[in-house]
């Protein structure tokens, strides 16, 4: 009884496995989930018009043998674009972000004669356009004028990078982009001045505008719009042709975590409301005509990490105290070349988080503090080309961690204790302290007149913040050298 109960289940089993067997077999035969058909699906939910203009748009750039709706069919499902981005909006897709130029492999790359194209603006919901490399110095090309006013709700990001044929003026009609948050024009040939309507930018977070060689007027007070509070963090219009003095206005953006004003021909004393500034970060002026010595109330902006002044006819002499007050966040001091008078002050070793500091090429006078070789972290220090005298108290630890990142020749008065320091580790360019009582013997040359090394560590615009040397009377951006090589990698890998 029990085997043929046992013989009736497994026919049982064995039928119900030839039922699931056909079952399966007219689900492939009728084009199940697995078919290419239901692998694909439907086109993704586009409107035709949008479709349209975003082809038109592209295809301007890249060229019109570009065929977009037979490459990509589906721009935003299946056959996505690279650079194109996009979203959904009441159920239907929107391109939401177009970036233009040779970032990846299989990027969209402009054409040599790329020019921009009114359908552009009817992409409703564009939120990012960005053009790097697209326009060069063989098709002169300028950012249109008009219709703006079309992405003035929905565009918050908008870059032009190095585009050589960039040329013409910044548009005005860019104030009405009401939504925007970063407005990045780097390294382009854009002339005029910088339009006051950009005050008006009130939700925008980055403005930079630097490398375009022709940019000029002064710096519009209206960027210090007293209706934006905190919103603005990065300001960068260095590396420019701007001219007449700083906005005292600027200590009306309270939120700014970096100020880049550098290489321009910007004139008048620092004004007083930049103190104001309690979270900058960075504030670089370097390489510009600006007077009135270095004011005292950057002492009290605790937040500040990297002070750049150089190579500006500041004046005056270094503060006598009150450098505790930046002791926990200054990394960098760069006062080379400002005109500085007087003896530098023992309050200086208070700043123990400093890792570069660059005095050179001042007219500074008296003995160099011991005090500062016992900065914790101090990784470079130039004291060249000053009027400084006396003998270097220094260990001779701190000349062989330091090596040529310690310069202190130039200085006719100032001489080392043999007796402390061996001549392996002795700074390059200063005698020994007998030897200034005593002249060379045979008219020979001093042993450390002959290791005086040949660079200067002046300061020059720094490639390690994004700058170049293109203004060389004057950072982000050649700093001070000993040679030009240690002295650039050193301040990239402090600003770093």
């Amino acid at each position: 009884m029990g085997a043929t109960r046992g013989c009736q289940l497994l026919m049982a089993l064995a039928a119900l496995l030839v039922v699931l067997r056909g079952c399966a077999g007219q689900d492939v035969d009728g084009g199940g989930a697995d078919s290419p058909e239901a692998a694909a699906g439907p086109t993704a939910p586009m409107e035709e018009k949008e479709r349209a203009a975003l082809y038109a748009a592209i295809e301007s750039f890249v060229g019109k043998g570009w065929n977009g709706s037979g490459l990509y069919p589906d721009p935003c499902g299946w056959s996505p674009i690279q650079g194109v981005s996009c979203d959904l909006f009441n159920g239907l897709w929107y391109p939401t972000a177009i970036s233009i130029g040779p970032v990846l492999d299989n990027s969209l790359q402009c054409a040599p004669d790329a020019r921009f194209s009114p359908q552009l603006f009817d992409l409703r919901r564009l939120r990012t356009l960005s053009f790097y490399s697209c326009f060069p110095a063989s098709n002169p090309t300028a950012i249109p004028t008009a219709s703006w006013e079309k992405l003035s709700g929905s565009l918050e990001t908008l870059e032009f990078r190095t585009n050589p044929g960039l040329t013409g003026a910044i548009p005005t009609s860019l104030g009405r982009l009401s939504a925007l948050q970063s407005l990045v024009l780097v390294d382009n040939n854009l002339t005029g001045a910088i339009p006051a309507e950009l005050g008006d930018l009130l939700k925008l977070r980055r403005l930079v505008a630097s490398g375009n060689n022709w940019l000029s007027g002064p710096i519009p007070a209206t960027l210090g719009n007293d209706h934006r509070h905190d919103e603005l963090l990065i300001l960068d219009l260095s590396k420019n042709l701007l001219i007449g003095s700083l906005p005292s206005s600027l200590g009306g953006l309270r939120g700014l975590l970096k100020m880049d004003l550098s290489d321009n021909l910007l004139h008048g004393s620092i004004p007083p409301e930049l103190g104001e500034l309690n979270n900058l970060t960075l504030l670089d002026l370097r390489n510009n005509s600006l007077t009135g010595g270095v004011p005292p109330f950057v002492q009290s902006m605790a937040s500040l990490q990297d002070l750049l002044l150089s190579n500006n006819p500041l004046g005056g002499s270094l503060p006598s105290s009150g450098w505790e007050k930046m002791s926990s966040n200054l990394a960098t001091l760069d006062l080379s070349n400002v005109g500085l008078s007087g003896a530098i002050p023992e309050s200086m070793a208070a700043l123990t988080g400093l890792r570069f500091m660059a005095l050179d090429h001042n007219h500074l006078t008296g003995p160099v503090p011991s005090g500062l070789a016992r900065m914790p972290r101090i990784a470079a220090m130039y004291l060249n080309g000053n009027n400084l005298t006396g003998a270097l108290a220094f260990e001779a630890a701190f000349y062989e961690r330091m090596g040529r990142r310690f310069a202190s020749w130039d200085n006719p008065g100032l001489c080392y204790d043999v007796a402390a320091v061996d001549a392996a580790h002795a700074p390059a360019g200063v005698v020994v302290c007998k030897d200034l009582q005593e002249p060379a013997r045979d008219g020979g040359e001093d042993e450390q007149e002959r290791r005086k090394p040949e660079a200067s560590s002046s300061l020059v615009a720094s490639s390690a913040c994004g700058l170049s040397d293109a203004n060389a009377g004057g950072l982000w951006w050649p700093l001070l050298v000993v040679s030009s090589t240690v002295a650039s990698t050193l301040l990239g890998s402090v600003l770093l």
